[in-house]
């Protein structure tokens, strides 16, 4: 079959990938789709879409889980059915939202949700969004901590801040139980991570019977593991100083585990963004390198986080992001307010940083 670029859906083969997005819209957006004049938060987790053609939606935000049980999505779709023509929507940072077309229908909505305590209501503006994470032990083989677990302990001290907007700005909290970092740490305004500290341990009796060396070899981003015989058996040796703790080593090879429960910690980070407003999106940065990763609570991540966000609160100006925040006062008073000890290893602490690492002697001192 030969593709015709003037005629591009000819023959075309429709029953392979995703379905189209827009088939999955509401009516009421699939009409106005690009032509929004603006939006109001009526109050927290509630909002209006004015459209160019006068419509308008309302929709209602829900916190949710990244991992979800079947009987509660269930129980979602059956407000979705009642009220909302069936049409749902997961947003990037794990809350659901449902949508009406007409105001008269929006307080009905709101009462049946509400009957559900699974079901919160909140995450828009000035607050807490819910924490948008990674799989951690449920699914994944390389973290270094558990995702779900710490999120839960966190969210129980923020909920407050979920459900309403007292913030100076948006918060986005997001977790990644390894530095590969499957979630937003990179670019969000608290970030919690997983990190190993310890190289792979190899199981040299058994490696090359269950593992393809030269997989697990080409698989370090850095080359610290090399070819290796080791009391006759052939096997990889790793290079400690060379090791970025990544586990893609253990992705390919079973044989080279990497999890240790006193090597393995929880590492703080905040400042980052995506938003163009006020100043350019910015990475997180390293303010706790270390803290101990204590299940089933994490009582230390928990405290770290809540401190963090509550000097925010009461030190920032309105629409402040926390990076924006940290950078008007300067990174050396953020510490001091804060009350977290610096050292070497926060704020730009890898040497190939060449972009961002700070090289100049401007420090704003206390």
């Amino acid at each position: 079959m030969a593709y015709d670029p003037k005629n591009p859906m000819k023959d075309r083969i429709t029953d392979i990938g995703p379905r189209h997005y827009k088939e999955f819209m509401p009516p009421v957006i699939k009409k106005n789709f690009g032509k929004w004049l603006y939006h109001e938060i009526l109050e927290p987790g509630v909002l209006m879409h004015k459209a160019e053609s006068g419509d308008e939606v309302y929709t209602v935000r829900i916190g949710a889980s990244r991992l979800m049980s079947v009987e509660l999505i269930r129980d979602a779709m059956k407000i979705a059915d009642k009220h909302c023509g069936g049409y749902i929507r997961w947003t990037t940072r794990n809350n659901m939202e449902l949508m009406v077309d007409d105001k008269s229908k929006l307080q009905p909505l709101i009462d049946d949700i509400k009957k559900n305590p699974m079901f919160p209501i909140g995450g828009t503006g000035a607050g807490v969004t819910s924490i948008i994470h990674t799989q951690g032990w449920v699914h994944c083989h390389t973290p270094a901590i558990d995702a779900s677990g710490i999120v839960k302990s966190v969210m129980d001290e923020l909920f407050e801040y979920f459900q309403s907007m007292k913030l100076p700005a948006q918060v986005r909290v997001a977790m990644a139980c390894c530095l590969n970092m499957c979630g937003a740490v990179h670019c969000s305004d608290i970030a919690i991570l997983g990190f190993h500290r310890k190289p792979p341990f190899v199981q040299h009796e058994v490696i090359s019977k269950i593992c393809e060396l030269p997989l697990a070899i080409a698989a370090c981003p850095t080359g610290a593991i090399k070819p290796a015989t080791v009391d006759g058996h052939k096997s990889v040796s790793v290079n400690g100083e060379r090791c970025m703790f990544c586990g893609n080593c253990y992705t390919m090879c079973p044989a080279m585990p990497l999890m240790d429960a006193e090597g393995d910690c929880v590492v703080i980070m905040m400042g980052g963004k995506i938003s163009n407003r006020i100043s350019a999106p910015k990475f997180s940065k390293v303010v706790i390198p270390a803290l101990p990763s204590n299940p089933p609570r994490w009582p230390e991540v928990v405290a770290a986080v809540k401190n963090i966000l509550e000097v925010y609160a009461k030190n920032a100006n309105k629409y402040e992001r926390i990076g924006e925040w940290a950078e008007r006062i300067g990174w050396e008073r953020v510490f001091e307010k804060c009350n977290i000890p610096f050292n070497v290893k926060t704020i730009d602490d890898y040497t190939l940083a060449y972009n961002t690492l700070r090289t100049t002697t401007q420090f704003k001192f206390t």
